[in-house]
């Protein structure tokens, strides 16, 4: 790929979208469902296109070298479209794909990685672990009283931060060596979940405790929130085994990009406003 080449985001504003749209320098194209909502830097093109509209995707093609995606949904069904309107026009696609691509094409991940893989485009897979950005959802409850209650307070977890993810997709958008390579992403150390809600607690300047939920009180508060009952019983089996056996860490962001991953700490600095009260806390 040349530097002339424009780079098309998919998911241009959500977590890591926004800081492969900050990290690129190259031409950058923005795909987004409202533009004038989008709030990206000075310079980036944004578009108006959605997954679900094959026209709008395909418009947004035009011109592009390279395509950074992610699948949006927990369903394959409606990929294949896109991955060859992004094999008529552009020559190479980094995914954000996960841990669990590894399991076979089963999952969406390894579904959508498989569709990839047959479309002839050149690739590069992330197969992320957790995301630290999604203790976010905890920060209603650090608001109100400085208390996480959820269960598993001993699972132990290898979060990443989502600009490492960036950077790893910048580096295989832009740089040689990365075609047809499936990257696992962790972060660089195992935080357990009582630690992850300390390290918060640091990080805004008060304290921040985790209270073991029970299981059963954990299950009825996701499903009554809408969860897909499949999805919750395989989360909650998935974190109990975690408390005997940590999620593995890996040394891929550092020997991609040349600089060691964010550690949660880092990660909770960079996110404190999330959970403070007030900007002034």
């Amino acid at each position: 790929m040349t530097k002339r080449d424009t780079i098309l985001v998919v998911g241009a504003t959500g977590n890591v979208g926004r800081h492969v749209v900050s990290q690129l320098r190259v031409p950058v194209r923005a795909l987004a469902r409202d533009p004038a909502a989008a709030r990206l830097p000075a310079g980036v093109e944004v578009v108006r296109g959605d997954l679900t509209d094959p026209d709008s995707f395909a418009a947004a093609l035009t011109g592009v070298g390279a395509v950074f995606l992610l699948w949006p949904s927990y369903s394959v069904e409606g990929a294949a479209p896109v991955v060859d309107a992004i094999a008529a026009h552009a020559s190479r696609v980094v995914y954000l794909s996960a841990r669990q691509a590894a399991e076979g094409p089963d999952s969406v991940w390894g579904g959508v990685e498989q569709l990839i893989e047959r479309s002839g485009l050149g690739w590069t897979f992330l197969r992320c672990g957790g995301f630290a950005t999604n203790t976010v959802g905890w920060a209603e409850q650090i608001r109100a009283g400085g208390v996480v209650r959820a269960p598993f307070a001993d699972a132990a977890r290898s979060l990443i931060h989502e600009a490492d993810i960036a950077a790893v997709a910048v580096a295989a958008l832009t740089g040689d060596g990365h075609d047809k390579q499936a990257y696992e992403l962790t972060g660089p150390e195992v935080v357990t979940q009582a630690e992850q809600a300390r390290l918060i607690g640091e990080a805004i300047g008060r304290p921040v405790r985790f209270a073991e939920q029970p299981v059963a009180e954990a299950r009825a508060e996701m499903l009554a929130g809408g969860a897909d009952p499949v999805f919750v019983d395989q989360a909650l089996s998935y974190w109990a085994r975690l408390v005997h056996e940590p999620e593995s860490v890996t040394n891929t962001v550092a020997e991609v990009t040349g600089r060691p991953a964010r550690t949660f700490r880092q990660w909770a600095r960079d996110h404190a406003a999330d959970f403070r009260t007030s900007p002034d806390h």
